[in-house]
This record gives C-alpha cells, structure tokens and sequence, in this order.
C-alpha cells in the first residue's frame, strides 16, 4: 500500500528524520580506527534510546533475510554494500564503510545511509565511488516533484550510475516509507522515465542509490544478511528520506 501522510504524520516525519540524520552524524565522528563495529551498534542503540525512538532493524526479518536482524543499525565495510551485520571487527584505516539507519518515532519512520573512508589512508577508487552515488541521489531529489513519477526518479539515478561508468542492479533501491520502514512504491536504481506512481505531495520516499566498482552482481554473507559485491570488489551507498511536496522535495534526514 503506498501511503500519502497527512500534516501531523509530516511533522512526525521531520522529526524522526532529524535522528536519523544527527545519529548518523555522531556515528560517522566516532568511527575512527581501531572501533569495532559492534561499538557502533551500541552507539546507535544508545542514540536512538536518548532521542526516544526505535530502531526499525532489531526485529525486522523480512523473506530475503535471516532474521530477525537483531542489531540496530547497518554496518557494511569495503564489498559489503547492503544489510551489513554488525560482527566483531576492528575498523582499519582506508576502510570504506557505510552506515546505513532507520528508526520509527510516534509511529513515523525515516531510513537514510552514508559511505565515507575510515582514517587518513585513501585507496584509489574510493572517493569516486562514494561522489557518485552522492551526485545520484541529488539528482534523483532533484527530479522528485509532484506531477513526475517513480520512473523519473529512477532514471536520474540510473543515468547517473551509467554515465560513470557502472553497471546497476535493480535487484535493490528505493522504497515507500511511513508507518513502516519498507513499504510501497519500490524505487530501482534504474528505469524509464514517465512510468510508474505518479507523485504526490505528502509521499515520503527513501531513495538509495548504491553501487559496486566492478559489477553488478551480488552474493550473501555466510550471516545471511550482509549483502557483497560478487568480485570483491568496493561499494558505496547513499539515501535519504525526503517527503514530496508542492515543489522542490524536502530532505528529512539532515541534521538538525
């Protein structure tokens, strides 16, 4: 069901979205060399309590998984790109990890992810990899204005992929999101334009570009969950939360 939030949910909307975004934040300052990644999920759970959430991952166990997840946060390091489990292992530098959180206050969810590099090394590749699902995800944002549909969105974000030079699964992307993290329309990272829902104010959508070096293909950790490039090869992830509006979208999940 694709839900169309009225003004009190939207306003619940901006406030779990500022969470997310200041949580991901404090998480990203704290992720230095040497942090386990099961520290981070501490963190989270911590941040989360302290603002009064829930993180919409410890129970969540959908077909695709082995769940429930049962961690509070996503954790994917170098060829892990998607579902990262948080396990026991030490952050080195010229890590390239993403972050990637969703939580749920007064029945509203918000969902957005960040791929940075860990610590002063910076392997070859990486920064180009991390830009340009950044500059995916802004022009998917940019073209999210009511009247214009889910394929417009979808298209911005597969040109910009393509024009880099990288394949695209489709297998995973953007999704609807309100009273439950993952809800209708599913948005791939590819698509024709002028196809699908069409746009409406008061939609909130996470839109999450990701991409891996060398192909497009993935396979599943041994945890059932953490989601790999099939090479070996580096990924990097990018969403946000943002709402629909009568004109330029508005993004939920910055820091306030």
């Amino acid at each position: 069901m694709i839900e169309i939030l009225n003004a009190t949910q939207l306003a619940h909307a901006r406030t779990t979205g500022a969470i997310v975004g200041e949580t991901l934040a404090e998480l990203r300052r704290r992720a230095t060399v040497g942090v386990n990644l099961l520290e981070i999920d501490e963190w989270a759970r911590e941040l989360i309590a302290d603002a009064g959430a829930r993180s919409c991952y410890v129970d969540y166990a959908p077909a695709f998984g082995n769940g429930p997840f049962g961690h509070h946060i996503c954790t994917a390091v170098n060829d892990a790109v998607l579902h990262g489990l948080p396990r026991d292992y030490a952050l080195r530098s010229g890590d390239l990890l993403t972050l990637d959180l969703a939580v749920s206050k007064n029945g509203i969810a918000a969902d957005a992810a960040v791929s940075f590099v860990v610590g002063p090394d910076r392997p070859a590749g990486s920064a180009a990899l991390i830009q340009v699902t950044e500059d995916a995800l802004a022009a998917a944002i940019d073209v999210a204005r009511p009247g214009n549909r889910i394929g417009d969105i979808s298209h911005a974000i597969g040109r910009v992929l393509a024009g880099a030079g990288y394949t695209v699964n489709t297998e995973f992307g953007g999704h609807g999101i309100g009273s439950t993290m993952h809800g209708d329309p599913h948005v791939p990272n590819d698509g024709r334009p002028g196809r699908g829902f069409r746009l409406r104010p008061g939609l909130l959508l996470a839109l999450e570009p990701w991409v891996m070096d060398d192909t497009d293909v993935l396979v599943t950790d041994a945890d059932g969950w953490t989601l790999r490039s099939a090479t070996g090869c580096r990924t990097a992830h990018s969403e946000h939360t943002i709402a629909i509006t009568d004109g330029p979208a508005e993004i939920l999940t910055l820091p306030r």
